[in-house]
């Protein structure tokens, strides 16, 4: 199984190092690589799924008394994650097949893809945070050269580079994180974490719970970049930038997965006890749910269907942090892993959509594709059912778990944000969906567009089976909130989810159902939510006075201090003694004369008078 999960890890890269350099003249052989590498680790993931296996890991390197690791962590938490991993990228690379076919860089964005996947890769399977944060950095990378693919339009590398750095600043919290959570324990790996603090009582961690509960804080910065939260979030939309394909891979299923997915780990090896004694949590929490009701404001008022979408993965991901706040990474888990199955469907949707009309983006130039793209229309409302939450879809399982950890724990504060943003997902998902698909073509390209083909549809069913049923797993294990041994029960989580999927859905109804433009476009608050809450020019702003600031302090110590102090000082005291003794060496004999006698006098001075 060890060797099985090994070639998972390595095949990918095989594929992006062979694509680079020696398939760069040969399109479609590099695409057809790139996807038969990512159908194979489909396969082998699957295939280890099952008992738990022996964690083995070889040194890497040795610095001081410091030895770094490579290793594997095989558990059942790290083969679910891989199942999405790879279960996605696998679809996306079919997708992409049809969808890149006429690109004049296919080979570098199948390159991407293998690279990204090694990188992803490499995160769930790590067993130690050093290995994981190098990996960590890898799918900055990858994400970067993948949002950036067509980097001759300047808002693409704009975005690519506001990504990169955007995150770079959550993964410095990150490093210093790790560093003091290894000053701590002496250990910064997963297994030997879970012994540190195994059956540890609080009253153990006293003496440095502050220093443990920063340490958590600053790791917790590394998810809030990767996973963008607020206020590290402004970066997600704007990598819409980035090929469609892209966004469901990167931005809906597993990049900014990764954070949660971090933190989840980082939660079953301290131990969910443990972290539950240490201050700090609520903060996790309610910057989950803030991120996650400010998107979905966002959300009600954006035209670009990708936008919507990216809007609707930065709320959805406010949930699963939510969860991780509230100290249920299973919970939080769980909607990542039913999220990734129908926002996958939703981004590739999208993007079937984007294709059939001529690459339009706009929702209010789609409409009565239903006619056009029934197959498209059938899978993107059975996503967009498991998104708001609909009885008995995915997402309604996982939502529920949600909500009910917010109830178990009495924060009714956050269970009432999270019901207000189950009833704003409602309203803005349905707003999408029956401008887009419902009533008539409101352009040209829309009245021309036709069903995708089999290479794009066939992404879409299965997404679509997966958005139904993947949330039954959880009552497989008799682990949903409305189940228990007696049957179905209807508690407070269940009535705020339906009540809110019922007044969203009645509210999008009424306002866009066969409309012609939006009644709300011009409404004072509704264009601070098209605007999103102008955060994106506060930053600009912010930047623009500190680097202004900064420079003009710079400029200042370079012209006076620098150059006027030190540097131009020096230069000048020189130029005057140089000038003094210039004007010694006249060429007079009179004047080399009395200089002469003058330094007699002085000699004869010194040896009678002083000595």
């Amino acid at each position: 199984m060890e060797t099985l999960a090994w070639i998972i890890l390595g095949l990918p890269l095989l594929s992006a190092v062979t694509i680079h350099l020696g398939l760069k003249s040969s399109k479609n052989l590099s695409a057809y690589l790139a996807t038969g590498s990512a159908f194979i680790t489909l396969v082998l993931a699957l295939i280890i799924l099952g008992p738990e296996t022996e964690n083995r890991a070889f040194e890497w390197a040795t610095i001081g008394d410091l030895k770094i690791e490579i290793g594997l962590q095989l558990d059942s938490f790290a083969k679910g994650m891989m199942i999405v991993v790879t279960g996605v990228g696998f679809l996306v690379h079919l997708f992409s097949l049809a969808y890149m076919k006429d690109d004049n860089a296919k080979e570098r964005y199948f390159c991407g893809l293998s690279l990204f996947m090694f990188s992803m890769t490499g995160i769930v399977l790590a067993s130690n945070f050093l290995m994981m944060f190098m990996f960590w950095e890898l799918v900055g990378l990858s994400s970067y050269l993948l949002i950036g693919h067509w980097y001759e339009k300047d808002s693409a590398a704009d975005a690519a580079k506001k990504a990169f750095l955007t995150n770079r600043i959550g993964d410095f919290g990150f490093m210093i994180g790790i560093l003091m959570l290894w000053g701590i324990t002496g250990t910064y790996t997963f297994d030997g974490l879970s012994e540190f603090f195994d059956g540890a009582h609080p009253k153990v961690l006293v003496p440095s719970v502050t220093i443990l509960s920063v340490s958590i804080l600053l790791i917790f910065m590394g998810a809030m970049g990767k996973s963008a939260q607020a206020p590290l979030h402004v970066w997600l939309p704007d990598a819409m930038e980035g090929p469609t394909p892209v966004s469901a891979l990167i931005h809906a299923a597993t990049m900014v997965a990764a954070g949660v997915f971090m933190m989840a780990r980082l939660y079953t090896s301290i131990g969910v006890d443990t972290i539950g004694h240490l201050w700090g949590m609520d903060t996790i929490a309610w910057i989950g749910a803030i991120t996650s009701l400010l998107a979905a404001l966002m959300a009600t008022q954006q035209d670009d269907i990708k936008k919507i979408l990216a809007y609707s993965t930065l709320s959805q991901l406010g949930y699963m942090v939510m969860a991780v706040g509230l100290l249920d990474p299973d919970a939080g888990m769980f909607h990542l892993f039913t999220h990734a199955w129908f926002k996958a469907l939703l981004f590739l949707g999208s993007g079937a959509v984007i294709y059939a009309c001529h690459h339009e983006q706009n929702i209010w130039k789609m409409g009565g594709l239903q006619k056009k793209m029934p197959i498209t229309f059938l899978t993107f409302g059975i996503g967009t059912l498991a998104l708001c939450g609909f009885p008995f879809t995915a997402g309604f399982f996982s939502k529920e778990q949600i909500l009910e950890s917010a109830a178990h724990s009495k924060q009714w504060g956050l269970f009432a944000v999270a019901a207000l943003v189950a009833c704003l997902t409602t309203f803005y998902m349905l707003r999408l969906f029956f401008i887009a698909f419902l009533g008539k073509n409101r352009s040209d390209k829309a009245n021309h567009a036709k069903e995708v083909g089999p290479l794009m549809f066939v992404p879409l069913v299965i997404l679509a089976v997966l958005a139904l049923l993947s949330g039954y797993q959880f009552l497989a294990d008799n682990l949903s909130p409305l189940y228990n041994h007696e049957g179905f029960h209807v508690g407070a989580p269940f009535i705020a989810s339906i009540s809110a999927l019922v007044v969203g859905g009645f509210l999008s109804w009424k306002l866009y159902f066969n409309a012609e433009s939006d009644p709300l476009a011009n409404n004072g608050l509704f264009k601070i939510f098209r605007n999103k809450f102008y955060i994106d020019e506060l930053y600009a702003k912010l930047v623009g006075y500190a680097q202004d600031t900064v420079a003009a302090i710079v400029h200042f110590i370079d012209e006076l201090v620098i150059n006027g102090l030190i540097v131009g000082g020096f230069s000048r005291a020189a130029g005057g003694i140089g000038r003094i003794f210039g004007r010694l060496q006249s060429g007079n004999l009179q004047g080399y004369a009395a200089l002469f006698g003058l330094g007699v006098i002085l000699v004869i001075y010194l040896t009678v008078f002083v000595s």
